[in-house]
């Protein structure tokens, strides 16, 4: 984007010129043998089988920064994890494959669920927070950072820009959140550009000065799915089991970090991954859900941070984001045709009306229960109950993996 200004209150490292991946690729092969890195990689089976996942396996083999890869398989069949293991059992970096849907792992959550520490059901969210605890249980690790496996556009400077801040002994940051622009032939990232970025400016403006939402607005793109974090911050941190995981995360790092040591990290000039359907007439699918459950969580962080929200202000922020969203269209179709891409403003308009519904929908649930969907436990409290837990899921990986 070659922006250097610091405009939010999240420091905001860019790209400037093309001359800095091989200094950063040097300096990481010089640091990373002190502060190691794993890849965490949440993977269905399903998206695994894909080229892009193909392509990213391939790219990752220059990566000698790199101290090892995670893939969090879920929806994966006996025989199925059986043949992805085989496959990466040969890949030049340390290939790791925790089958979600192994009967011992159920079987060692199902201990959890006794004691009634809720871990929710199967998803990304429940694949990510199992794959920072076995990293955790490994205890070789010094940065975690966590993509998706369905990245079209996935290069090694991607990596490298997203860990360099944390392995950097010279820079003193502990999170790092990638941003990117989205467009192929035509303008991409519906939910930030259409829901999210409008429904935090009528936060802004209807809940006026609030630093959790100032903080929020900081971030080019909140619901990137690459972030790093240090292993520690990982053994703090609590997740959601659904589709508000990005947000959420960014949540969690506002409650247990000094906004001085957190980064956002342009990534790339642009990138492209697999596109969810909206699923208008199914609020259980699609970036239909994606939506209300984004909504959930940013509502009950707004409410956990002694913000009262009643039925009235709810529906003030629901036609305030209606107006702002509506009025940023014209902004959007100019962009579009300036940089020489389609554009359907009819298309965006109704998505819009999809995205209103869903935040009414989810102002609705938010009112009839708060405290919602329980977030799952922190590593801390689940050693804190089972001492010997991280080591019986190291040891059911361990032997999958031989």
């Amino acid at each position: 984007m070659a922006d250097f200004y610091q405009s939010g209150i999240v420091t905001t490292l860019n790209i400037l010129g093309d001359k800095g991946m091989k200094r950063i690729e040097k300096d990481l092969n010089k640091y990373s043998k002190r502060r190691k890195t794993t890849i965490l990689i949440p993977v269905l089976y399903s998206d695994y089988i894909r080229p892009a996942m193909k392509r990213t396996l391939e790219i990752l083999e220059d990566m000698s920064f790199i101290h090892q890869v995670i893939l969090s398989l879920g929806r994966a069949s006996k025989e199925e994890f059986e043949k992805v293991k085989k496959e990466v059992k040969t890949h030049p970096i340390r290939i790791t494959v925790l089958w979600m849907d192994n009967p011992k792992i159920k079987k060692l959550m199902k201990k959890l669920e006794d004691a009634d520490l809720k871990i929710g059901p199967e998803g990304k969210g429940k694949s990510c927070w199992t794959g920072f605890g076995l990293v955790l249980a490994q205890g070789d690790s010094d940065i975690i950072a966590l993509h998706d496996s369905d990245i079209e556009t996935y290069s090694k400077e991607m990596v490298a820009r997203l860990i360099y801040p944390l392995v950097n002994p010279h820079l003193p940051y502990d999170f790092s959140k990638g941003f990117y622009a989205r467009f192929s032939d035509k303008l991409h990232g519906r939910v930030t550009r259409l829901f999210v970025i409008p429904f935090l400016k009528s936060l802004m403006k209807v809940l006026e000065v609030n630093p959790f939402i100032h903080y929020l607005n900081s971030f080019r793109y909140p619901l990137s799915g690459e972030f790093a974090l240090r292993t520690g911050l990982a053994r703090v941190m609590r997740f959601p089991g659904d589709w508000g995981l990005e947000v959420s995360v960014l949540y969690e790092v506002y409650r247990n970090v000094t906004l001085k040591r957190i980064a956002q990290v342009e990534l790339t000039d642009r990138y492209d991954h697999k596109h969810q359907k909206v699923s208008e007439k199914d609020a259980s699918l699609g970036l239909n859900k994606m939506t209300r459950d984004i909504a959930t969580n940013v509502l009950k962080s707004i409410a956990a941070e002694g913000i009262r929200l009643s039925e009235g202000v709810l529906k003030t922020i629901q036609k305030t984001y209606l107006k702002i969203a509506e009025d940023m269209i014209p902004s959007y179709h100019a962009d579009a045709m300036m940089n020489g891409l389609k554009f359907d403003r009819h298309r965006e308009e109704t998505l819009i009306e999809t995205f209103y519904r869903a935040l009414i929908q989810s102002s609705e649930e938010f009112l009839e229960d708060p405290l919602g969907v329980q977030m799952l436990p922190n590593w801390i409290r689940i050693t804190s109950a089972y001492p010997r837990f991280l080591d019986q899921l190291k040891n059911i990986v361990d032997t999958d993996n031989k």
